[in-house]
């Protein structure tokens, strides 16, 4: 797909956006009662559930319990109706697989697992529908489900793509700008410390181009830092309110 496409000569992308500009996130918390935390998050047209369980004790095999901090077990899965493609998606196919430890990483680096020993947090992320930044979306709703459970966290975690598209760093790709296949990376940053979580790129990019790319991602990651918040704060009013009442 040819780069004139995906950005005009105005400086708008095909969905009307500016180059750092972010899809429209809404979201809520709390949309399980039988979960300990749960959030569902749309991201442009990119539909995220979240849900966590724990801390609790190891389930199954005792030998896995770390004896210091807790064990961070995730598991990532599309719908079957998340995409065009009507395939079937075995919960172990490889993308899934990577997906998951990806997860697994990033909050492993957010969630204060040492004040858990020998216990167990489950996090479990479905795509309900798929429209580019999978991977950041996974992670923008399960930093919400784990605010909801109650979990400490050394800062929230917030996941934000970036593309290079005609010498331009774009933030927040959707589908179509991610399947023009130019370079692109996946950052799950801690705002308050500037500390990364996680950085993953898909392609190789020259260095020259990699500060902007990745200020752009950053800078992304601050943007949904503040409506995270925002919605935090949100839930936070209402619960109180319904305990007053």
């Amino acid at each position: 797909m040819a780069g004139l496409e995906l950005l005009s000569e105005q400086g708008y992308r095909v969905d009307g956006r500016r180059a750092g500009e972010l899809r429209q996130i809404r979201a809520r918390m709390g949309v399980f009662a039988q979960a300990d935390g749960s959030a569902y998050l749309e991201q442009g047209n990119t539909k995220a559930l979240a849900v966590v369980y724990g801390p609790h004790e190891m389930r199954g095999s005792r030998s896995k319990a770390l004896h210091d901090q807790a064990l961070v077990n995730c598991q990532f899965s599309m719908a079957t109706f998340s995409t065009g493609e009507r395939k079937r998606r075995p919960h172990g196919d490889r993308k899934s697989s990577e997906m998951t430890l990806h997860l697994k990483q990033t909050f492993e680096a957010a969630i204060l697992t040492q004040l858990y020993p020998r216990s167990q947090i489950d996090i479990y992320v479905q795509i309900l529908q798929a429209d580019g930044g999978n991977y950041c979306a996974s992670v923008n709703a399960a930093t919400l489900a784990v605010i909801d459970a109650g979990i400490p966290m050394r800062d929230y975690v917030c996941a934000s793509s970036a593309g290079f598209i005609e010498d331009m760093p774009l933030a927040d790709l959707n589908y179509v700008e991610e399947a023009a296949a130019g370079p692109q990376l996946a950052l799950a940053l801690l705002p308050k410390s500037d500390q990364i979580a996680l950085l993953e790129m898909t392609s190789r990019l020259h260095e020259d181009h990699l500060e902007p790319i990745l200020e752009a991602a950053s800078k992304a990651c601050r943007d949904v830092y503040a409506v995270l918040g925002q919605v935090v704060r949100e839930h936070l009013q209402e619960v109180t309110a319904l305990l007053g009442k």
